[in-house]
């Protein structure tokens, strides 16, 4: 049996897609796979932001025509690129086990950059993110692969980047600085991998059951429900970050820029995962409250 992944061709992209590749085979011996790759318009036009080029989805919607083209049997996404509800007759079948959630400053310490200096990042939410704890700093667009955008570190002071995609890929900057993810929230669904089918395919949701790891799909949909919940595609700054506790509650902070040169709103719910917590902070970030202690519950 031969299964087709539709994937990028960038090489964080082509890892993704390997790594699903080889949990399938592990899983399921004797399987071969076929990756089908294309270079996406987002992966074609770096002239242009992510929010200018569409935002939420624009590395996957055509991966997801692979699928329902049945031109490729699997979809894999980082789940942070993938819109809030996918199309009709896509489901995804399995969110393999999270990897690294935070980001990292690449080429200096935060709280050793000099008062006006420069750091770039593609994304509308960690600019916000910078720019609520260092309002000193210029931030600077920045798009391109994983190593695009590290050869352009010589022009800046700084970049931020996913700390996961530096693992995946072995790149071992001379200085990268952690970032807290409890305070410089990720992006929706960072650190993860979804992978879709068709929803008609039970045998592919057969397969993709046997890579599922349930805590993650559990904080992820906490996460995805956040997202959701603010409008689907939105493309405000924001960004939420679940776990899941011993005791089986949830705890998911978020952070949410109503106004794109306004005051960041922060925000955490604890509850069990099947009262919806997502939904439930994005409702109180986007009715601008921001979550205290009293909030818990």
């Amino acid at each position: 049996m031969t299964v087709r992944i539709a994937t990028r061709r960038s090489p964080l992209a082509l890892w993704q897609a390997n790594h699903v590749a080889q949990l399938l085979q592990a899983a399921n011996p004797g399987l071969d796979v076929e990756l089908v790759g294309i270079d996406t318009a987002a992966d074609l036009d770096l002239s242009r932001s992510i929010d200018q080029i569409g935002g939420k989805g624009a590395f996957s919607k055509e991966i997801q025509q692979l699928v329902l083209a049945d031109r490729a049997d699997l979809a894999v996404h980082s789940a942070k690129d993938l819109q809030a509800t996918i199309p009709d007759g896509l489901v995804i079948g399995a969110y393999p086990e999270r990897g690294t959630v935070h980001d990292c400053l690449v080429g200096a310490r935060l709280a050793d950059l000099p008062s006006g200096a420069t750091v770039a990042t593609g994304s509308a939410r960690r600019r916000a993110l910078l720019l609520d704890v260092r309002p000193d700093l210029n931030v600077a667009g920045l798009r391109g692969n994983i190593g695009t955008r590290l050869s352009r570190l010589a022009d800046h002071d700084a970049i931020v980047m996913a700390a996961v995609a530096l693992e995946r890929l072995g790149e071992e900057p001379d200085v990268v600085d952690d970032l807290d993810p409890e305070s410089f929230v990720p992006q929706v669904g960072q650190g993860a991998l979804a992978v879709e089918c068709r929803a008609i395919d039970e045998r592919m949701r057969e397969l993709l059951a046997s890579i599922d790891h349930e805590p993650t799909r559990v904080v992820v949909g906490a996460e995805r429900s956040f997202l959701a919940e603010l409008g689907g595609d939105c493309d405000l700054p924001a960004g939420a970050n679940a776990q899941l506790g011993s005791d089986g509650k949830l705890t998911i902070r978020g952070v949410l820029a109503p106004d794109r040169n306004g005051a960041l709103l922060r925000g955490e719910v604890v509850e069990l995962p099947g009262a919806d917590p997502g939904a439930a902070l994005a409702q109180r970030l986007r009715g601008g409250d921001a979550a205290g202690p009293g909030d818990r519950r």
